[in-house]
């Protein structure tokens, strides 16, 4: 049952959307930006932890640099928030999506919904995780997103409502397993915000050079129904509402069959997509994420990174021996040991 606080909450969320429509997309983007900015400068707290989650990826970037990329990284994600999520069912329409969005390499993808085969997409906290899944929906190609419901049930139910306005199912996480497999099983296309920490007992493998957690249910899921994995985002043109789809990376089950570990390899690789889409565009990345917070069994114990890890990492055809060098160097930086 909804509470007066949920009830204030949801009046003034709604009440901002109505602002949001008065307005056409890029003067919105503009004023939210603006209050990006000005929080980047606020929130100290934030803007430290994106800053330093920044320099450790990019080493080589200077102070300077880094709080551009911050500042720019904070101003993508108010916008995204209070304008694309708010307004992307007025804004993108079955007759102007294509004024909104450039498919780009998108053409691969395509050929597999034509072929009515079941996929699962992976995108992570960069550009517009949103557009993907509900530009398909809106072209025809029914997709499944899980999303971790909001504490808040009216602003949950209304989302819900402005997410599947054009056939995008949108289901839980919470004991959302069999259901996904059901669907997976029968044909569907289920998407998943793949980049967020897994916890200590998540499967550890390199992200910018560092071990992260990630989930294992992604892996797991595509080898049961031997199903590909297509990792995608969609990239924002300048400070507007416009799109490019960019599609790094796709995994098939004949990559990871002949594998010596398929699961590993499976989640290193989509992770290494992830970061290539970082990479790209930086300044899209949601810095403030907390990707790195839980860290592997041998850094929480102070040791070296175990040579049976090691010998893990180099089974990665992309593995090369400077990286492996970085991984080895920065687990010993996050295990509190001398270089």
């Amino acid at each position: 049952m909804a509470t007066a606080v949920d009830w204030s909450q949801y009046l003034a969320l709604r009440s901002l959307s109505a602002v949001v429509h008065c307005f056409d997309a890029e003067e919105n983007m503009r004023t939210t930006g603006a209050f990006g900015s000005a929080y980047t400068l606020l929130s100290n707290k934030r803007r430290t932890r994106a800053q330093t989650n920044l320099q450790r990826s990019f080493p080589e970037i200077d102070s300077k640099e880094a709080a551009r990329i911050t500042k720019q990284s904070i101003r993508n994600m108010f916008q995204l928030i209070t304008v694309d999520m708010l307004a992307m069912p007025k804004l993108l329409k079955r007759d102007n999506w294509h004024e909104r969005v450039e498919l780009g390499s998108l053409s691969n993808v395509i050929r597999l919904f034509i072929e009515d085969k079941p996929a699962l997409f992976l995108t992570g906290h960069i550009g517009n995780w949103e557009v993907l899944g509900y530009l398909l929906s809106l072209l025809g190609f029914p997709m499944t997103a899980l999303a971790r419901p909001i504490d808040n049930p009216l602003i949950n139910d209304w989302l819900l409502g402005l997410r599947e306005a054009h056939g995008m199912k949108v289901i839980t996480k919470f004991g959302a397993t069999n259901e996904v497999d059901e669907l997976v099983k029968n044909g569907g296309r289920v998407g998943f915000i793949a980049d967020q920490n897994a916890g200590d007992k998540g499967l550890f493998v390199p992200f910018f050079g560092r071990m992260a957690s990630s989930y294992k249910s992604i892996g797991l899921l595509a080898m049961r129904n031997e199903v590909p994995i297509v990792t995608g985002y969609a990239r924002r043109i300048k400070d507007q509402f416009r799109y490019r789809l960019i599609t790094p990376d796709i995994i098939y089950p004949e990559d990871w069959v002949d594998q010596p570990d398929p699961l590993f390899y499976i989640t290193a690789r989509f992770n290494r997509a992830m970061e290539q889409m970082v990479r790209i565009n930086p300044e899209q990345y949601f810095w403030v994420h907390r990707r790195w917070k839980s860290r592997p069994k041998w850094e929480r114990r102070g040791e070296p990174m175990p040579s049976k890890v090691i010998a893990k990492l180099e089974t990665l055809p992309w593995m090369t021996p400077a990286l492996l060098d970085q991984i080895i160097a920065n687990s010993r930086l996050d295990a509190g040991l001398s270089q």
